[in-house]
């Protein structure tokens, strides 16, 4: 194959017909049939384990599927490995970079195709590639090192990679969970332009709505292993695709955003700065004041400062100067000081930040409470009865669904372990809650109640600090959005009023 002749390659179609794959008791695809027509812009919906990685795996030969057929512009084809995927122009860009940080982008594409010389001649090749360039919707510095890129640059990046390599058949993993407001549109719009030309197909695994409505032409849906519906995503609404990607699974009415009745400052950042592994500034300069009943936001494009921040907080990460203040004294992030000024947290992956995976639930539960009665008795007695029972208790207030308080906690799907860690932060009273991504990878039903928990300890006046990646969280649960944009906040406004450019051009560090 010729990577660099100008193209006269179409978009395929590209159909799975029975496809069904089992992992022992698991079945994780169930007689799959799915159709997606030559240029289209295709959405793959569903929830966390629906199905949707075990369908694009088999798609590109990663797994070999027990049942089904798999077929492009209608004619049947083995995929048994990714380079087979490759010769049949099926390319994939994953949730991570697959590029090579200290090569320049030229030197990305060449080494990227099959053919690729020991020794590059680059006086052959630059024009080549120069040419490819002028040919693609979008472009990328070819003489840059692709770790001076921006998240944007690297996601456009790999696309470019894949049309280079005569890819016609795309497949976006989350394309846009690193990629600001106004980068995610320019790519979503630019490949929605070369599909409606016919010159790709796009297949895009999302679960923003807001995008699927904006850029895509159909979809299909996955539940718990089978397919539960597909249609025009023109037509169908937002209600439609998310009752068909949880079916009868009862979701929380969210709480209303009661009224403010207090000027407070609650939580006050003062100043922060803090290092790196490396000794290289993370955060620096950090102020932020937080009021009593008030939510506020920070937004930012991934690996902006945002973990170290939240580190900082919550003492796994030392300052290196600045300080921390909750009603105007000095905090330190102690266990002593947590529970003096009231101050609980949901860090990101909490499973591995906020528990210890083999103990029980019970016992997890009880962190914050394992050193006072009735738990504890003589400042260091433990007793399993009480500790069992408070668990069983926070247990059946939170939902919390797990075979048994004596269960491990790494048992429990990524959704029960958050409602465990949040019975545990929850269950008392709250004057500072500090969460970082909370609701990640979670399903519907787990996103609406963690979502009303923090809610309503808003509404009964705790300070809430929201440290997330999802843009669309944020503007639903804040009062105030911070943007976090190379370790620093460089914009404040109240929600009421800014809107999702201007934050967007805040991420980017405009």
């Amino acid at each position: 194959m010729n990577a660099l002749s100008p193209t006269t390659l179409r978009a395929p179609s590209l159909q799975t017909e029975g496809m069904t794959k089992i992992f022992g008791p698991l079945v994780a695809l169930d007689d799959v049939s799915i159709d997606i027509k030559a240029g289209s812009f295709h959405a793959l919906l569903g929830e966390n384990g629906a199905g949707k990685s075990t369908l694009v795996k088999c798609i590109m030969g990663f797994y070999h599927a027990d049942k089904g057929k798999l077929r492009l512009d209608g004619a049947e084809v083995a995929v048994a490995s990714p380079r087979d995927a490759r010769a049949h122009g099926i390319g994939m860009v994953y949730q991570q970079f697959t590029l090579v940080p200290c090569l320049t982008a030229a030197e990305n594409l060449v080494i990227s195709r099959a053919d690729a010389p020991a020794v590059i001649d680059w006086k052959r090749e630059m024009p080549k590639l120069q040419a490819f360039m002028e040919r693609m919707p979008f472009r990328v510095p070819l003489d840059r090192r692709v770790a001076s890129l921006s998240a944007g640059e690297k996601q456009k990046l790999e696309i470019l990679k894949l049309l280079y390599l005569e890819q016609r058949f795309l497949i976006l993993d989350e394309p846009t969970s690193v990629l600001t407001p106004g980068e995610a549109d320019e790519v979503l719009g630019l490949l929605g332009d070369m599909a409606r030309r016919g010159d790709v197909t796009v297949l895009m695994i999302s679960h923003k709505f807001r995008e699927v409505k904006a850029f895509c032409d159909s979809f299909t849906v996955l539940r718990r292993g089978q397919l539960t519906g597909s249609g025009d995503a023109q037509i169908a609404t937002v209600a439609e695709m998310s009752a068909m990607m949880i079916g009868d699974t009862p979701i929380r009415e969210r709480s209303a955003r009661s009224a403010r009745h207090e000027d407070r400052t609650v939580l006050e950042l003062n100043a922060l700065y803090a290092d790196d592994a490396e000794g290289r500034p993370a955060i620096h300069a950090v102020d932020l004041k937080v009021k009593a009943g008030e939510i506020v936001g920070i937004a930012g494009v991934s690996g902006n400062g945002q973990s170290a921040l939240v580190e900082v907080l919550s003492g796994q990460r030392p300052l290196k100067d600045g300080r921390l203040f909750i009603n105007g004294k000095p905090f330190e992030p102690t266990r002593k000081d947590f529970d003096r000024f009231k101050v609980f947290g949901l860090p990101e992956e909490p499973l591995k930040n906020a528990a210890v995976p083999r103990m029980s639930v019970a016992e997890n539960i009880a962190f914050r409470s394992y050193d006072k009665p009735p738990i504890s008795s003589l400042g260091w007695w433990l007793s399993p009865g009480p500790l069992r029972r408070k668990g069983e208790d926070l247990i059946d207030r939170y939902k919390v669904k797990t075979a048994s308080p004596d269960s491990p906690i790494e048992s429990l799907s990524g959704g029960n372990v958050q409602r465990a860690i949040l019975a545990r932060e929850l269950s008392g009273e709250v004057d500072v809650l500090i969460v970082a991504n909370p609701c990640f990878g979670l399903d519907f039903a787990s996103v609406a109640e963690i979502r009303t928990q923090i809610m309503e300890q808003r509404n009964r006046g705790a300070a809430v600090l929201l440290v997330s990646e999802d843009l669309d969280e944020v503007l639903e649960l804040s009062d105030r959005v911070a943007v976090m944009s190379g370790g620093s906040i460089t914009y404040v406004a109240p929600i009421g009023e800014t809107d999702r450019n201007t934050i967007g051009k805040h991420m980017a560090g405009h």
